[in-house]
């Protein structure tokens, strides 16, 4: 089964995340949200209850001061108040009132709540004002131990106004006179649950007489109350107090819970809309930050196999300032360093085989160089110990002076042998060091050639050299004569007899020296093996040309210490070698 990306079940666990936790949030707030608001208000309300009953009962507050208290209690928790005794009598003036200034100069109190309830629209459109004339029909009704007057108006009459009101039955009384005061509520909190309030009281008194034993035992009583006209529900709250004469008084509040009910109730409906709308935003965020997460994870996934592979070029860091961007910084530095060891083991691996191959060469070259030393030393020893035993034994005189004359010719060709040895063994050790200075290859040559005069003398060879443009060249004088003489010998060697060797030197942008002779030529086949030591180009590996066998192999070297190319090629009827003199 093919394995799931990472970013499939990054998305997959963070569509199941946000997906739970909005449910979590839908079901707590269809389920328990209902009862947790309305035990957060009802507590708010009891807290500021039993605040305001503290204050009422410490502090001594006027008529005017105590309705601002009231009312500022009533906005605050948008629920109902009034002060009563245990009969349910109002013992405090309605906070929403006005105070009438008669004719005769008496002053008369209006309750406005449950008028308000009833005529809240034309009373507000009315706007009634401090010293408006007004004229009320309702019920007065005494209050206190001052024995006031209360009217609760079922119809007011403002001039240049309409009637506010209907007259159910018959009034007692009718009262006239000038509005001195006003206290209504703010305009947000105007609605008809003001009149509300004493429906409730009328509703709840008389108390019966398990709920009279607990307010006497200061114990605040909570009870709902449904309310028929509008349909709402309602608790009532009972908080009694004792007043510093020793009185016990009641503050009677209403609070509406109908609109917690009714919200919720929308909210659920809402709800509906909201978890459709949502479930999509939770699908695009959890892609959104899946690809968020999982990119830059991707990113050193893909690093990491190439780095498996031994790619380090393409590793790029990650920029990030978190842990995914010191990660990716820290496998850039890896790479780097693995990088770089990888290269140096690399050269290390290539100079050990190198140097093991070298070893191989070495290895074989010095068998090859003992094996060819001995054999080229048998041959000479041979001769001197046969001889040497002649001699011992007394040969004929007239032999003497011919056998001493070949143990002294041997002995000279292994001495030759011996130095040229000797010269390879310091130029393969790389301890030479060359002092080069400027000189001119033509007067070098014929240096050479007045020392080996007389060895051409015996082959009736002549030498030529033909410089054309020639320029100085760098290098180390004794060596390079050396090659000279080196090149020349083989040349006289190999040269037919009464020939001539031509030494050409040519200059432009470089120096090349030809050395040319007649005679036998190479096999292609061979050419490339001349530079070797002790090699002869006759398979008999006859001594009759004389030579050790390597000088040429002394030339090359010494040449390549140099820096310089040569070659060797066939003519049509000789040999002729090459060296590339850089100016």
């Amino acid at each position: 089964m093919k394995n799931k990306s990472i970013t499939f079940k990054l998305f997959m666990i963070t569509v199941l995340f946000f997906a739970f936790f909005y449910m979590m949030i839908i079901l707590s707030q269809l389920l328990l949200f209902n009862d947790f608001y309305e035990n957060h208000k009802l507590n708010k309300v009891e807290q500021h209850l039993a605040k305001f009953a503290s204050d009422y009962t410490r502090k001594e507050w006027s008529s005017d001061q105590l309705s601002r208290e009231i009312l500022k209690f009533m906005t605050r928790n948008r629920s109902q108040l009034a002060i009563i005794d245990i009969d349910g009598k109002v013992v405090v003036d309605d906070p929403y009132h006005m105070l009438i200034t008669q004719d005769d100069g008496q002053k008369m109190m209006v309750s406005l709540s449950l008028f308000m309830t009833l005529h809240g629209d034309q009373f507000r459109a009315a706007n009634i004002q401090k010293g408006d004339r007004i004229t009320l029909w309702g019920e007065v009704e005494k209050r206190g131990k001052e024995n006031t007057s209360v009217l609760y108006p079922e119809k007011m009459y403002i001039p240049d106004s309409k009637v506010i009101g209907e007259e159910e039955g018959k009034v007692s009384s009718q009262v006239s006179g000038t509005v001195s005061n006003i206290e209504l509520p703010y305009f947000k909190i105007w609605n008809q649950r003001q009149g509300l309030l004493m429906q409730a009281l009328s509703e709840t008194f008389p108390l019966s007489g398990e709920l009279k034993k607990r307010l006497n035992h200061m114990e605040m009583q909570q009870f709902p109350w449904f309310e028929s006209w509008s349909g709402t529900n309602n608790v009532i709250i009972l908080q009694p107090l004792l007043k510093n004469n020793g009185e016990l008084e009641i503050l009677f509040s209403v609070t509406s819970i109908q609109e917690i009910s009714d919200t919720n109730d929308a909210l659920r409906e809402f709800y509906i809309y909201l978890g459709i709308g949502g479930f999509f935003l939770i699908l695009i965020l959890s892609l959104f930050f899946s690809k968020i997460v999982t990119k830059p994870l991707i990113a050193l996934n893909q690093m990491a196999k190439r780095m498996l592979n031994f790619d380090f070029t393409a590793v790029s860091p990650i920029r990030q300032n978190d842990e995914l961007g010191s990660l990716s910084n820290s496998m850039l530095l890896m790479s780097q360093k693995l990088d770089s060891a990888l290269s140096e083991l690399k050269d290390a691996n290539v100079k050990l085989l190198e140097d093991i191959e070298q070893k191989q060469r070495l290895e074989v070259l010095q068998q090859s160089f003992f094996a060819n030393a001995s054999h080229e030393l048998k041959t000479p020893l041979s001769i001197v110990k046969s001889f040497a035993e002649g001699l011992q034994d007394g040969v004929n005189v007239k032999k003497r002076e011919h056998y001493m004359s070949v143990i002294i010719e041997e002995a000279g060709k292994m001495e030759m042998l011996i130095k040229d040895m000797l010269d390879l063994a310091r130029l393969e050790s790389g301890t030479i060091v060359l002092r080069k200075r400027m000189f001119l290859l033509s007067e070098l040559v014929e240096k050479v050639a007045d020392k080996l005069v007389y060895l051409l003398k015996e082959k009736e060879l002549e030498i030529i050299v033909v410089p054309v443009n020639e320029l100085h060249v760098l290098a180390d004088q004794e060596w390079m004569e050396q090659v000279i003489i080196n090149l020349i010998m083989n040349a006289i060697r190999h040269a037919e007899e009464g020939s001539v060797i031509t030494i050409e030197i040519h200059s432009d942008t470089s120096t090349k020296l030809y050395v040319d002779n007649i005679g036998e030529t190479i096999p292609e086949d061979q050419l490339h093996l001349i530079w070797e030591r002790f090699y002869r180009v006759e398979p008999s590996r006859s001594r009759k040309t004389g030579g050790t066998g390597l000088g040429l192999s002394i030339a090359g070297q010494i040449l390549g210490m140099h820096g310089f190319d040569y070659e060797v090629e066939n003519l049509q009827n000789g040999v002729r070698f090459i060296i590339h003199f850089s100016n």
